[in-house]
């Protein structure tokens, strides 16, 4: 577009490389990289307002607004859900404004929110759309990017390099994963089984807060859930506990206190079953011990 400005999320992540880590909302990341790609604003995630501020602020002293890049639901953050209205409010300002629209769909994509995309959730299309992980079947690393037409000017069109040259992209192994993964989660409709067997996970999860006050909250969609505890050292107790019994689980980057709950989308209803119930068993031994 020839703009400069980006508006991003405290607390958003968007990876490590020198432009994603200045988009990155966490000083954590930013600081040993400093000084990053500068005209970046970071605005708080879920307040429109705030973001539309940003960018009218921006322009009223001259300067150009390019992009807003957000993630549909906060993976690193905590699990973090938008409010309702949220992401359509956005859609809206950045029509306003003529700022594209980016969803980062890397942790949410390919089904694992209960829909192919996150965005579709909530009826909302961005202008660029980044994907990958589940991609690649869980076995290979490569991402994608779907944008609208008028994002291919023919400087993309005639140097495609200008979107990164990477040693082994598009190399034939992982472009054969991502194929698989594709033809396997549409034909098998792993979005809608994603989404029944959340709901299911969530219901359990809801039965395990009532018994133990170590539980401050669960949230999320699909297999996408944060399990978040009182303290980041019941959060790290209950990671041991379950490592101990068999049960891979990991924090979230940005948010100590918070558990994440990604498992892949066949998992079974039966091994759902044996997850709660080795929870179960490490949060009484948490709840006494701390």
């Amino acid at each position: 577009s020839g703009k400069h400005y980006f508006i991003s999320t405290v607390n958003g992540f968007h990876g490590k490389s020198m432009g994603a880590v200045s988009v990155t909302g966490k000083g954590t990341y930013r600081k040993p990289y400093l000084p990053i790609i500068q005209g970046v604003q970071h605005v708080e995630f879920g307040d429109a307002k705030a973001a539309e501020s940003a960018i009218k602020n921006l322009i009223a002293v001259g300067e150009t607004v390019a992009a807003m890049i957000v993630e549909p639901i906060q993976g690193e953050a905590g699990i973090i859900l938008p409010p309702d209205g949220y992401l359509k409010e956005l859609r809206a300002i950045c029509d306003k404004y003529e700022v594209a629209l980016i969803f980062d769909e890397i942790q949410t994509g390919m089904g694992r929110t209960g829909t192919m995309w996150a965005c579709e959730e909530y009826d909302v299309v961005p202008d660029i759309l980044t994907f990958g992980k589940a991609f690649g079947g869980g076995i290979m690393p490569i991402t994608g990017i779907i944008a609208r037409p008028y994002l291919w000017i023919d400087e993309l069109k005639e140097n495609p390099w200008v979107l990164g040259s990477p040693t082994f992209g598009g190399n034939p192994l992982a472009c054969a994963a991502a194929i698989a993964a594709i033809n396997f989660t549409i034909k098998n409709d792993l979005p809608g089984q994603i989404k029944k067997k959340g709901k299911y996970f969530m219901d359990k999860l809801g039965q395990l807060k009532d018994n133990y006050d170590i539980i401050e909250d669960i949230r999320g969609k699909g297999f996408l859930i944060g399990l978040e505890y009182t303290t980041p050292e019941i959060g790290w107790a209950v990671s041991k506990g379950l490592f101990k019994r068999g049960v891979m689980t990991g924090g979230t980057l940005n948010n100590a206190k918070v558990n994440r709950i990604e498992p892949p989308g066949i998992l079974s209803y039966e091994t759902i079953d044996i997850i709660i119930e080795r929870l179960d068993d490490t949060l009484a031994e948490v709840s006494q011990e701390l």
